[in-house]
């Protein structure tokens, strides 16, 4: 396994993460408990969950496996969005109880979207609540996990009182948070990507995405992995395991680590930039829909209309995967609230009218 230092922490962190937010039965414990160590008898030492994540079990099996670790080789990560003081210390002690720890080595603000949300944070006693919890040792270091654009993460971290960011980061939605990545090395701070494999979409769509590997990558999800963990400014891929053969492709594409070469990184940048404007993430952030439209989903069913070039391969997405209809999408109301909150500025009511306007035959399996 490949380790990198967080930032001025000087903690080496694995450059493959374990983000516990897509375990596939939530309810079996045992199961998920067992995956969860494979990746730490992989070399992986860095743990990332938070509460609500599947059905809000996902600390309890983090907490379950890290009871068979050793806790001084490992890093615990969780979160918090409440903006109140009060609130962020319950949730704190509840996840120390739920984790079986004293201290949580990554604490996060959780779900940062705006620079008034970032206000709010402050105003509403958070971050003093948390720095007080640090002073305590109950953290360990104090981090943000953020869906702020670029710019607006940059300020965020100016401000000194993180070590380091939890974002978005892929290799189809880097240009938006460019700018933060490469102002977090400038200050030397700490820098974990989430989704580095948008959610599964890269490797789900392994032959459209091909020309991002490199001779060396033996699979699509390698050169994804390494686009990311290249980047010096980048500290960990993390990534929502499911199963062991997940864990054991991630950590196959960094042994033996080379980084890309600059001119590489140019060159799938350019490609990336020309060939796939525009695929949503699946953050969630648009949500609440006051009409109830589950848009996340409805725009991850457009991400198939661009990956394979036609409206049709929506209805498929939509029936069979999420069990939604593009009639569903007719109830939209054009308030735009969903694109105000969208972390990429998608034109989100456009196409739920193109999804909406599609022919409902019944769609192929």
């Amino acid at each position: 396994m490949l380790y990198k230092t967080y930032g001025k922490t000087g903690k080496k962190i694995s450059a493959i993460s374990f983000g516990g937010m897509r375990f596939a039965n939530p309810d079996d414990i045992d199961a998920n408990v067992a995956v969860v160590l494979h990746a730490y008898r992989r070399g992986i030492n860095y743990f990332d969950t938070a509460p609500d994540y599947c059905k809000d079990k996902s600390e309890e099996i983090v907490g379950s496996a890290v009871k068979q670790m050793d806790r001084g080789g490992i890093f615990v990560s969780t979160k918090c969005m409440d903006s109140n003081g009060d609130g962020l210390r319950k949730s704190l002690e509840q996840s120390l109880k739920r984790l079986n720890v004293d201290r949580i080595d990554f604490f996060h603000i959780w779900c940062l979207l705006t620079l008034e949300g970032w206000q709010e944070r402050k105003t509403g006693g958070a971050v003093a609540a948390a720095q007080k919890a640090k002073e305590e040792g109950l953290i360990s270091h104090l981090v943000v996990s953020s869906h702020l654009n670029g710019p607006d993460l940059r300020k965020v971290l100016a401000e000194g009182v993180f070590e380091g960011a939890t974002l978005g980061y892929c290799a189809i939605n880097f240009p938006y948070r460019q700018e933060a990545v490469d102002a977090a090395g400038r200050m030397n701070l700490g820098i974990v990507t989430m989704n580095p494999l948008d959610g599964g979409a890269i490797p789900k769509h392994a032959k459209r995405f091909d020309f991002i590997r490199s001779p060396k990558d033996a699979t699509v999800t390698a050169a994804a992995l390494r686009f990311n963990v290249s980047q010096p400014a980048i500290t960990s891929a993390l990534v929502g395991f499911t199963t062991v053969e997940q864990i054991d492709e991630a950590v196959a594409a960094v042994e033996d680590f080379q980084p890309y070469d600059a001119s590489h990184l140019q060159s799938m940048r350019k490609k990336i930039l020309d060939s796939f404007k525009g695929l949503c993430t699946g953050c969630g952030y648009c949500l609440p829909c006051p009409v109830g439209i589950d848009v996340p989903r409805m725009m991850d069913a457009y991400n198939y209309t661009i990956l394979q070039g036609k409206m049709q391969s929506a209805v498929g997405r939509l029936h069979w995967h999420w069990g939604l209809k593009p009639a569903d999408a007719k109830a939209c109301s054009l308030c735009g609230a969903c694109e105000e909150r969208c972390t990429q500025r998608l034109p989100i009511r456009d196409r739920l009218k193109e999804i909406a306007a599609i022919p409902t035959e019944k769609p192929n399996s």
